[in-house]
């Protein structure tokens, strides 16, 4: 199998890194615009080739899209009109709602699977690929009756190589799912360290505190505004519902500290230990 990925950092990386090690690829060709991801990923022998675009989509059998949300949106029409009949378009978005919409009515929408794996890291570009990235994490497939049955058998393949578990939604379900369960943790460290990072004007020292519970908290303030900016823009409505529940909980924090009511604070906090149930 010829493979072509669109967008060689972290998740295109490391994607690469695992089929090369999962399923019989012929070649793993990686297209970027940027000129130093393609160097590093030569150099680290993520890819075996470089390609322009249209070469890629005319030398490939699968072809994986791992570029931001807005460029996924910006490519899909474009390509879905240059793939046969026998060829399979993959994408990867956080978001999905938006970019399915816009290709509803495409002649060639069946030979497109959409699909998100819930997995990645605060970290950006081919070196900070993982081999075992995807292990143990769920692939959603979405709006999958869309897509033809060759198509989401190869992409249940690679699902399958990947050691993921896959899980069925349609793209709307999936954007309000991801905003609860993504998107919100992103913004929420945002906010914190540029909360932190201006107390810090005025109390210079206070980094010198920071340990390992502030740096899990906000690790996710690393993350990348080009990935990020484009998912909070395409997912806006998701993200401001969830927003305005978690300032409302924030003010309630807020509230029962101010009146020194520690027995509703203690009953909040222990609330929330539930999500232990959740997540182990």
């Amino acid at each position: 199998m010829k493979i072509s990925i669109i967008g060689v950092g972290l998740i295109g990386g490391s994607l690469a890194l695992s089929l090369r090690k999962t399923i019989p690829v012929n070649k793993i060709f990686g297209v970027d615009t940027n000129s130093a991801n393609l160097s590093k990923a030569l150099e680290l022998g993520i890819i075996d080739a470089t390609s322009e675009l249209d070469e890629a989509i005319e030398d490939s059998d699968l072809i994986i899209l791992t570029v931001p949300v807005n460029s996924i949106q910006d490519l899909l029409p474009s390509i879905l009109d240059k793939v046969k009949n026998n060829q399979v378009v993959m994408e990867m978005g956080s978001t999905q709602q938006e970019i399915l919409e816009a290709i509803n009515d495409h002649p060639k929408r069946g030979r497109l699977v959409a699909v998100h794996p819930m997995a990645g890291t605060e970290y950006s570009g081919p070196e900070a690929a993982i081999d075992d990235l995807f292990t143990g994490k769920n692939m959603v497939f979405c709006d999958i009756v869309r897509t033809d049955a060759d198509a989401f058998e190869i992409a249940e393949s690679i699902c399958d190589a990947l050691k993921m578990k896959p899980v069925f939604m349609n793209a709307k379900e999936h954007d309000l799912h991801t905003a609860y369960v993504s998107h919100i943790s992103h913004i929420t460290s945002f906010a914190l360290a540029l909360t932190v990072l201006e107390k810090e004007k005025s109390q210079g020292r206070i980094f010198e505190l920071a340990g390992g519970g502030f740096a899990s908290t906000v690790r996710l303030a690393k993350s990348s505004p080009d990935m990020w900016v484009p998912i909070f823009k395409q997912n806006k409505k998701n993200v401001l519902e969830v927003l305005e529940e978690h300032i409302r909980q924030l003010q309630r924090m807020h509230d029962v500290l101010e009146e020194e009511d520690y027995d509703t604070l203690f009953k909040l906090i222990k609330q929330s230990n539930k999500i232990k149930r959740i997540i182990k």
